[in-house]
């Protein structure tokens, strides 16, 4: 940032001192006393000044930083009238104050436009520091907690004692879900937390976003696709029914008389008794299927207890070996080292892993070297999990959507609530049943644990 000129000027100075000192020495041990004085008092002038010379740069240095710190970009040393060597210093100077200036004003244009956009968003979003400070809420979070300004979390307790609590206790990257009740409403808030650095600090980050609409919204769009399964299921039940009653009835009845008993044939008498048996057939699965949606609407709640997954893996895979199809599949179980346990109903857990166990040997009929994988782990998140995988034809993607809606099914054979029961189970046990599949190589379905 100095000029050379400084340099040259400070290293004539010293030296200067350097032959001063020489000089006075020499003459004082020579004898000569007086003029021995006269230049150690100019020794003196002489560090004075290069001391003043060297403070003179130092002062306006540290006042210029001084100056940055308080964010004060209005300092502006002269650049001429000085000496050379300080004219291109304050040169440098202004130089610099001018590209803080305008990295300080970017950084707040910037800093700016992020808050307009957090103060958009239709997510809340607050940050706080380890001793619970707010240090930043977005409108959107105020009006979710119906409460503001938000100072500490400690505020929260006002708001909801439960809510709080989540706030305090949330892990990173753990979500969770709240409903907030108040006097106007009740909310259902999906609650994520993460951590960021800010200035060297340590920050808690919490996201909170009212799902109700959007629960809402997939309550109506599962009641659409359930509806339309049982109107299907119905309707391709009753219109047998409804078709030869109309035949049998027309045996009987002509327009709106009944037919003497000497009109009615053998023939007549036989075709009767044939489509009674179909009524009576297709009321039968009527009723299979009623009793099939009462047991899918009655799954007793889980009796819990701890299972060792591997002895798990292996009684289902006893019982898939025992009721493998004719077709030739190779059932393996892959886990890790460790042994894992889940927190479970055993009994449930097993009719769930059959259940995917018989449906992806039935998807295997007819591919060469079948594979049935059963896998167990932890996930990247800490759950534990039991994966189902085949490497079958997979599942188109517009049944992929479709296949955990009750009743539904692609098959001959079946009622169609096996997934949906089995994702059943799994929200008993607070945890989730997924599926991914790719076409012609693969599908797996995911029993994740909390």
């Amino acid at each position: 940032m100095l000029s050379k000129r400084f340099y040259i000027r400070v290293v004539i100075k010293v030296l200067v001192i350097v032959v001063t000192t020489l000089a006075m020495v020499f003459l004082f041990l020579r004898g000569s006393y007086a003029i021995s004085f006269i230049l150690l008092l100019c020794l003196m002038v002489q560090t004075d000044l290069l001391i003043k010379y060297v403070n003179q740069n130092n002062k306006k240095i540290i006042f210029f930083f001084n100056a940055i710190k308080n964010e004060d970009f209005t300092l502006q040393f002269p650049e001429e009238g000085n000496d050379s060597s300080f004219n291109e210093l304050n040169t440098s100077l202004n130089r610099l104050n001018n590209g803080i200036q305008k990295i300080y004003l970017q950084n707040q244009a910037q800093e700016q436009y992020n808050k307009k956009i957090l103060n958009q968003v239709e997510i809340g979003i607050l940050t706080f520091n380890n001793k619970g400070h707010i240090l930043f809420s977005n409108p959107k979070m105020e009006k979710l907690l119906n409460y503001k300004p938000l100072n500490h979390i400690k505020q929260i307790q006002l708001v909801d004692q439960g809510l709080f609590n989540i706030f305090k206790k949330i892990k990173p990257f753990e979500r969770k879900l709240f409903q907030l009740s108040n006097e106007r409403e009740s909310i259902q808030l999906a609650i994520k937390s993460s951590e960021i650095i800010s200035n060297g600090e340590l920050l808690t980050l919490i996201t909170v976003q009212d799902i109700k609409n959007e629960l809402d919204k997939k309550e109506t769009d599962s009641w659409i696709k359930l509806i339309r399964v049982l109107t299907h299921e119905i309707i391709n039940t009753v219109t047998p029914i409804t078709s030869i009653s109309a035949s049998i009835l027309n045996y009987y009845k002509d327009e709106d008389k009944i037919l003497p008993i000497e009109e009615l044939d053998e023939s007549k008498i036989r075709m009767t008794a044939k489509g009674l048996e179909v009524i009576k057939d297709q009321g039968n699965d009527l009723m299979s299927f009623v009793k099939s949606y009462r047991s899918f609407l009655n799954v007793p709640a889980p009796d819990k207890a701890l299972i060792n997954v591997d002895k798990l893996l292996e009684k289902v895979l006893v019982l898939m070996t025992q009721n493998k199809n004719e077709h030739v599949v190779d059932i393996t179980i892959t886990s890790p080292e460790d042994t894992i346990e889940i927190y479970a109903d055993e009994k449930l857990i097993t009719q769930v892993l059959v259940n995917l166990s018989k449906n992806a040997i039935q998807a295997l009929n007819g591919i060469e070297n079948a594979k049935l994988e059963l896998i167990t782990g932890v996930n990247e998140n800490g759950k534990k999990y039991i994966s189902v995988k085949d490497n079958g034809p997979g599942i188109p993607p517009d049944i992929l959507q479709q296949i955990f809606v009750p009743f539904y099914t692609t098959k001959n054979e079946g009622t169609g609530i096996g997934l949906s029961l089995s994702k059943q189970i799994m929200h008993l046990h607070g945890g989730n049943l997924t599926v991914h599949s790719i076409l012609h190589k693969e599908t797996v379905f995911t029993l994740l644990f909390e």
